[in-house]
């Protein structure tokens, strides 16, 4: 009789299978006898998909994306939970552990815009021909050159991101701009940037970019399957928008107690981006925060040390601090910060 398969349990939006399948791929790698499985479960997140996720915050538990995976676990129903690890609360339910975490991916985020030298061919295109292809309002879109950042936005420039962390960035750097929410997967979100002229950019992560096959050029064009055509991007530098606690990390959970995918998870483990995470998910538990919160924070390992910066805007003005520690000291260094910017 074969062995029973092992079941990964995974959200199914294109980026939570993208992350699931490397990790089958690298348990496959570790354990060619061994027989992996993807089981995919729909969140109360994927559910609320039209719903204002910092409105969400105040009136719904924590774990939008990952209570029903972790239900999985509990109930015996799955071995292994595939996370992005910016989605996991830092409270883990009693009998499961956050096991492994892979080598992180590119932490930084990225601006995503209108090419105005696309749009303007487009336009002009289009009145020289006999055929008018342009919807209603679609004459309004104004784009962009290359390399756009948040500094060279224009004045009242509106920006849409579902992300406190980022709002507040953005507005510390810039009063006059306008951030609006925006909701949808990742090709969603980018075709409401191709096709709604009132929003002029968005944020997005570079880590679930290329994740999902997606480039950035070096001369600004971001490049991919389900890329609508015209769009830009520019890299934003992590002083200019730190990243949120665990971004670009996939985080793998499993029951405390299940010592055989405890081994496993041994093999798919990163030292260094567990023990930065760990600080970093230490600061956020310690600022008593979720997702959604108004915080962000970034470890890094160096040598056998640990360093971190972070931002608070839970006060009146923004909360800025940095600090090292031996790597074995992770979580107190996190800790430590939360005190101080508390």
């Amino acid at each position: 009789m074969p062995e029973k398969a092992i079941i990964i349990a995974t959200r199914g939006s294109a980026l939570a299978l993208a992350q699931a399948n490397c990790i089958a791929a690298e348990c496959r790698k570790f354990f060619p006898r061994l027989r992996f499985e993807l089981k995919i479960i729909k969140t109360t997140g994927d559910k609320l998909q039209k719903a204002s996720m910092a409105q969400l915050e105040g009136g719904l538990p924590k774990g939008l994306f990952t209570k029903e995976l972790e239900a999985a676990l509990l109930k015996n129903r799955a071995d292994l939970a595939v996370h992005s690890l910016k989605d996991l609360p830092t409270d883990v339910p009693a009998g499961l552990v956050l096991a492994a975490t892979p080598r992180r991916e590119d932490v930084r985020d990225a601006l995503i815009y209108r090419d105005a030298a696309f749009f303007r061919k487009l336009r002009d295109e289009t009145e020289n021909s006999k055929v008018v292809e342009w919807r209603p309002g679609q004459s309004a879109l104004r784009g962009f050159g290359p390399n756009l950042t948040v500094a060279t936005l224009p004045d009242h420039a509106t920006i849409a991101t579902s992300s406190t962390r980022r709002k507040m960035q953005l507005l510390a750097a810039r009063p006059d701009l306008n951030v609006v929410e925006i909701r949808g997967n990742v090709p969603t979100r980018l075709r409401k940037i191709a096709e709604r002229g009132e929003l002029d950019a968005t944020i997005l992560a570079l880590a679930g970019l290329k994740r999902l096959n997606f480039s950035v050029q070096a001369n600004g064009k971001l490049l991919g399957d389900a890329v609508p055509d015209g769009l830009l991007a520019s890299v934003l530098d992590d002083e200019v928008m730190l990243p949120c606690v665990g971004q670009g990390a996939i985080g793998i959970e499993i029951r405390a107690d299940d010592g055989r995918i405890a081994k496993i998870c041994e093999r798919l483990n990163h030292f260094n981006t567990f023990q930065c995470v760990t600080a970093e998910r230490a600061f956020l538990s310690a600022m008593g925060g979720g997702c959604q919160s108004p915080v962000a924070a970034y470890a890094e390992a160096d040598e056998n040390h640990v360093r971190m910066r972070a931002v608070s805007f839970c006060h009146e003005r923004a909360r800025r601090g940095h600090g090292r520690r031996a790597i074995s000291d992770a979580a107190l260094l996190g800790k430590e910060l939360a005190a101080e910017l508390k």
